[in-house]
């Protein structure tokens, strides 16, 4: 399977679960995972249609967005690029720089870091960029984020989360999007359906207990669902869905 067949089989998929769940398809953006893959291989998915690429690292996101800017040309304009992995301190430039959308802000000393370099280079105002706050619905151990695993019962988990909320969009340079989360791996269907619901669920709180002026901005929206469980992610209410290895195979 190529990646013009492995993308319109993504796509498939996601119109089927959208219908399923009463949405349409075009509110979903698919962020095409790139991790690990040259710039060849990227250009031959904008060439298939993709427009939203997503890079783990930072440092491989600031060496391959010049590189595929340099194949495509003017003609690469409309490529989104998301930088959807943990960010290190050190590294934070590197996203202010090259990154359109990051969706792993788990620290206020990251966003904070961001903002920075987005005022220092004149960018806060003319260049916002749209942050998710990475949530940890599951409990696990090994998943990063803000700790939301009992965020239903938890006084201190809201509070703590209305918190950095309010604190991000305070930031210049950042424009809130909304969460979020990873869910489990190897579990049943069911677990790692709750934690995406649960996860819309408090967006849907948090959208309510931290309100935005700006209409631009939302913590509304939802980064969820990869390669192994988009379909579900999508039906409990994801907005951007991270998939790499179902549109380009196993990693090199």
């Amino acid at each position: 399977m190529n990646i013009s067949e492995g993308y319109a089989e993504v796509q498939e998929r996601i119109a089927a679960a959208a219908a399923r769940s009463g949405r349409s398809a075009d509110e979903i953006t698919l962020v095409a995972v790139t991790k690990t893959w040259p710039a060849d291989v990227v250009v031959e998915a904008y060439e298939a249609g993709l427009r939203h690429f997503g890079e783990n690292r930072a440092g491989e996101l600031s060496e391959k967005r010049p590189e595929v800017e340099a194949i495509l040309g003017a003609a690469c304009a409309d490529i989104v690029w998301h930088a959807i992995g943990d960010l290190q301190s050190r590294k934070t430039s590197m996203v202010a720089e090259y990154a359109h959308v990051f969706h792993a802000l788990d620290r206020l000393k990251i966003a904070r870091r961001l903002s920075r370099h987005l005022v220092e280079a004149g960018q806060a105002e003319e260049r916002p960029l749209p942050v998710f706050l990475e949530v940890n619905v599951s409990g696990e151990d090994s998943k990063a984020g803000f700790d939301c695993s009992n965020w239903e019962q938890d006084d201190g988990q809201r509070k703590r989360l209305v918190e950095v909320a309010q604190t991000v969009a305070e930031l210049p340079g950042l424009r809130p999007q909304g969460l979020m989360t990873m869910a489990p791996w190897q579990v049943d269907a069911p677990i790692i359906r709750d934690v995406f619901r649960r996860t819309r669920e408090l967006a849907e709180w948090l959208q309510a207990a931290a309100p935005l002026p700006s209409p631009e901005a939302t913590w509304s929206k939802l980064s969820m669902g990869m390669t192994d469980d988009y379909e579900m992610a999508v039906e409990e209410g994801a907005t951007h869905l991270r998939v790499g290895r179902a549109i380009f195979g196993e990693r090199r």
